[in-house]
């Protein structure tokens, strides 16, 4: 992994638009080839990001951007559209590479693992004509818990919690803008799915296109049977 401070503007292009003015920022070069770009505010969510796969290509300024102050340009292409970043270099403050070694990945905590592996086994709990395509599909920024299509065809990426809260809302909402960047993904929705989910977190779920479920644990693990309860 690759960290770089540096002072530079940035340019999203393709299906969306979007200008980062030049200030200072850190860089994010990983070995997967995602790009992202942090500022020192906003939590944990990059202001912009390339995601797998893609490819960098640096060059120094041309004439006219040198001018302006700029000393080299990053061009992050995408290997299957036409989005690509534009990273204009101005001053770089730091730059260091560290090699990270194999992560084995979030480990869940017993009830959301068992939650997950239910859920893909009865996925029709979703709808009728769902079918699993895989757990644990990895994105640039991290394991969607399930991706499934639904019986038209279309994409649908579930994230799973023992407690629904705002947080998870918002994990879902960063996997969702990612993902709906892949052309062989897009129109990818989202499912928000938890034994119990806070209110305000559906509110917020339902304000962003993002279906909410309520998960049964124990009658998806067969030990009580829901349909005979009297309340």
């Amino acid at each position: 992994m690759r960290l770089v401070i540096a002072r530079c503007s940035v340019d999203y292009l393709g299906r969306l638009r979007a200008h980062l003015p030049l200030a200072t920022r850190l860089l994010v070069v990983k070995a997967d080839g995602s790009v992202l770009i942090h500022s020192d505010g906003g939590s944990y969510k990059p202001l912009n990001w390339m995601s797998p796969p893609a490819t960098m290509h640096v060059a120094p300024a041309d004439e006219d951007a040198a001018a302006e102050g700029v000393q080299e340009t990053w061009r992050v292409q995408h290997a299957k559209s036409d989005d690509h970043l534009v990273i204009r270099i101005h001053e770089i403050q730091h730059d260091s590479s560290h090699e990270l070694g194999i992560d084995p990945g979030l480990v869940k905590d017993g009830v959301e693992a068992d939650l997950q592996r239910l859920l893909a086994e009865q996925i029709h709990v979703l709808g009728e004509g769902f079918r699993l395509v895989r757990r644990e599909y990895m994105t640039a920024i991290g394991p969607v818990d399930i991706l499934a299509r639904d019986a038209s065809g279309a994409t649908v990426a579930i994230e799973l919690k023992r407690r629904g809260d705002i947080d998870g809302v918002e994990q879902l909402t960063r996997y969702l803008e990612l993902m709906n960047r892949d052309p062989l993904l897009a129109p990818v929705r989202g499912v928000f799915a938890a034994q119990q989910i806070k209110p305000q977190a559906r509110t917020l779920a339902t304000d962003r296109g993002i279906e909410c479920l309520t998960l049964d644990y124990d009658a998806m693990r067969g030990v009580d049977d829901s349909a005979s309860r009297l309340f």
